[in-house]
């Protein structure tokens, strides 16, 4: 893709299609569900397993604040390798599902998948406007840039019909070289100046456990990677516990993700909202 795409990230060298096509070629046998290029690809199966699931939780209890029913019109943005759409068609809706990366759409299609899929990037959807009785969009705004956010925002509340509604699963906290994660009240004041009205929020996946052992996991690296004299030093150092400190972190992991999941649907009725990870809000056009 040539350096005058749009979408680029000037600040980090981001290129969205690039970077997902790389991921769906990378990861392509990673699983049999099809999750991995789309989650979190260098972990292990059952880590993505257990964020699938948090996140299949909040997505039904948003459907159930939308009152989203059988027979109606679904397009899920950024739709990657069929996850969603795979449980639309399953809960009868008429899905329909859009991705900017061909090789995302090839990966949905060989999971057999009889919803139609499209080449379409979520700040130019090649769709009609009032299309759909509701839009999806589960982590995939906060992986576009800023600047264009707010234009994939005002499409997809384009293409919902009057009275429709718009699920949004984003970011609210961290930070990296592809995501992009806004404020609670960003996220709403963005897709309110749109056109669509909240019919409310709620926090997914706090995860408090697995969080704090990560942070701690990261302090004590990077207090412990003291400074080398040469880059070969660095990169043997390296290579020699890496595999060793790769297999125990995620053993510990491997008891704090799972476990802090269980008691994720207690933390949400005791914790703020703005502490979760992500966001889900459910607005209506």
């Amino acid at each position: 893709m040539k350096s005058s795409d749009a979408s680029r990230d000037a600040s980090s060298g981001y290129i969205p299609k690039e970077y997902w096509a790389d991921l769906a070629e990378n990861f392509r046998s990673s699983d049999s569900e099809g999750i991995a290029p789309v989650l979190h690809p260098e972990a292990p199966a059952w880590f993505n397993r257990v964020i699938d699931g948090l996140q299949l939780r909040a997505v039904e209890r948003a459907l159930a604040m939308a009152d989203i029913r059988t027979g109606a019109r679904v397009l899920d943005v950024g739709c990657g390798t069929g996850r969603w759409i795979r449980r639309y068609e399953k809960r009868g809706f008429r899905a329909t599902g859009v991705d900017a990366t061909l090789s995302m759409l090839r990966m949905a299609r060989d999971h057999q998948t009889v919803t139609p899929l499209i080449v379409g990037e979520a700040y130019r959807l090649p769709l009609p406007d009032a299309e759909f009785d509701c839009v999806s969009d589960i982590t995939v705004t906060q992986h576009i840039p800023v600047s264009l956010q707010p234009i994939a925002l005002a499409e997809m509340i384009r293409v919902i019909r009057p009275g429709g509604h718009l699920i949004l699963v984003e970011l609210i906290r961290g930070e990296g070289p592809h995501i992009f994660p806004r404020s609670p009240q960003d996220w709403i004041a963005q897709t309110s100046a749109c056109g669509a009205k909240l019919v409310g929020w709620f926090g997914q996946e706090y995860l408090l456990f697995d969080r704090l052992f990560v942070f701690i996991a990261q302090k004590a690296a990077k207090k412990n990677a003291a400074p080398s004299t040469t880059a070969t030093s660095s990169a043997k150092r390296s290579a020699a516990h890496s595999t060793a400190a790769r297999r125990i972190y995620w053993g510990i992991r491997r008891v704090t993700a799972p476990s802090s999941a269980r008691i994720d649907p207690a933390i949400d009725k005791i914790c703020p909202a703005h502490l979760a990870t992500h966001g889900v809000f459910v607005f209506r056009k």
